[in-house]
């Protein structure tokens, strides 16, 4: 692995928690890996064998009907962490929706690790209660918001979560100009709409001057105080 004072999350993942000593013990015991878009990193329904930080690069949570259709139930970006430390069996596949890097680590070895070490444990924690807050944002989010609202909402929640490491005019930890890690299609199911309506409110968002669109993937946020009362 190279060394984590290079690595370009290493200030928000879970292990800046840890000094340099236990650092250079974590690293021991991990590995970099390198994702291609499309590719599977953990299987929904299989025991749970490893745990990642992301480092490059979106990656998506998502799980099957029962008819076989395909529900995104969250996604992650860099920083955050995935997997399911101390046991059980992975309730969702973990797939990278973009070329991505990730730091891997057995499960094992990392709750070990994680149990000499109260910090990271700590750390573990919050970011639990983090992605809680966040689950309860988007159930309000699918349930309860018009389509106009949830397009708002989650343009600015890309523009917060990417900033960091990913965008263009970044201030305040927001970016004004990103790139999307989704197609159309991929922003309507993770929305729980259709391709036609996402295009419609994205249409519409640039038509009144909120975004624009410079290309397919591009979004610069032109007015973010209109956007943010699109989102309700």
């Amino acid at each position: 692995m190279s060394a984590c004072d290079q690595c370009l999350v290493r200030n928000r993942a879970i292990c800046s928690a840890l000094d340099k000593d236990e650092i250079e013990a974590l690293n021991a015991i991990g590995r970099r890996r390198t994702l291609v878009a499309g590719e599977s990193l953990i299987w929904e329904g299989e025991d749970s064998v490893l745990v990642a930080n992301v480092i490059e690069g979106v990656l998506k949570l998502s799980t099957g009907t029962e008819d076989g259709r395909e529900q995104i139930v969250g996604v992650v970006y860099p920083s955050d962490f995935i997997g399911r430390p101390f046991g059980g069996t992975t309730n969702h596949g973990v797939t990278a929706l973009t070329d991505a890097r990730v730091c891997v680590f057995s499960r094992g070895d990392f709750d070990n690790f994680a149990r000499e070490h109260p910090a990271l444990e700590h750390k573990l924690l919050q970011r639990t209660l983090g992605e809680l807050d966040r689950t309860r944002r988007w159930m309000l989010l699918l349930g309860r918001k018009s389509a106009s609202e949830k397009v708002a909402s989650f343009l600015l929640e890309l523009s917060e979560r990417m900033a960091p490491v990913t965008c263009e005019g970044v201030q305040d930890g927001k970016a004004s100009r990103f790139v999307l890690p989704f197609s159309r299609q991929q922003i309507a199911d993770v929305l729980g709409l259709t391709i036609e309506t996402v295009s419609r409110q994205f249409t519409r968002l640039r038509g009144e001057g909120i975004i624009d669109l410079p290309s397919r993937r591009e979004v610069v946020i032109a007015d973010r105080f209109a956007l943010t009362a699109e989102a309700g």
